[in-house]
Formats: C-alpha cells, sequence, structure tokens
C-alpha cells in the first residue's frame, strides 16, 4: 500500500482558489496567508534546535517533492510556502507541508 505522504507525492499539486484559501486557513492555525504564500515563524531554544528542526524535516519535503522558502535566524525558523512551479501559487500541496511542519513541530516535546 501506498503512504499517503507518497500518495501527496505522486499527485500533481493543484493551485487554491481564494474561496478555497478562506476556507482552509481558520484551520492553519500559526500560519498567515499574504502575497501568494503560506508562512509561519516557529521559536526554538537557539540555532542548534532551530537546525536541527529544519533538518528533521528534510526527507520529508524530498519525499513530497516541496522545497519551502526557510530563514532561521538564531532561535526562529520561518518558512514560506508556495509553488514558484505555478506561477507562484499556494496549492493544496502547500496546505499539506504546512500542516506537517505544524504536526512535527507540536510533537517536538
Amino acid at each position: 500500500m501506498i503512504s499517503d505522504t507518497l500518495a501527496v507525492a505522486m499527485d500533481k499539486p493543484k493551485v487554491l482558489t481564494a474561496k478555497e484559501l478562506r476556507a482552509i486557513m481558520p484551520r492553519l492555525s500559526g500560519w498567515k496567508l499574504a502575497q501568494n504564500k503560506l508562512s509561519r515563524t516557529l521559536e526554538f531554544q537557539d540555532f542548534v534546535h532551530s537546525l536541527s528542526f529544519v533538518n528533521s524535516l528534510v526527507a520529508y519535503f524530498e519525499t513530497v517533492d516541496h522545497h519551502p522558502d526557510v530563514r532561521i535566524a538564531y532561535g526562529e525558523v520561518t518558512f514560506e510556502l508556495t509553488r514558484y512551479d505555478l506561477g507562484g501559487k499556494v496549492t493544496d500541496r502547500d496546505v499539506e507541508v504546512a500542516k506537517k511542519i505544524s504536526s512535527v513541530y507540536r510533537a517536538r516535546g
């Protein structure tokens, strides 16, 4: 059986409409939508924890063929999600990646 993650990677991302995004955003706690990007800044104890968190997601990003813009500033990591290959639009893949980032962040203990 194909995993959900792998199945997502095999489907072409779908650009979301403004209406779809309005419906989705309330369920993406902590994420903002601006300039056709989903973004969120997460806080960490220090640079090592920030970098470790990003590194923990690299295999997932590769699996789903999505590589977010990431900025690390000591104890903060900012993710920006958009699909440049689809004209810089937010897609269902961006939403799934945002959910995964949030899930891993909550579970980090």
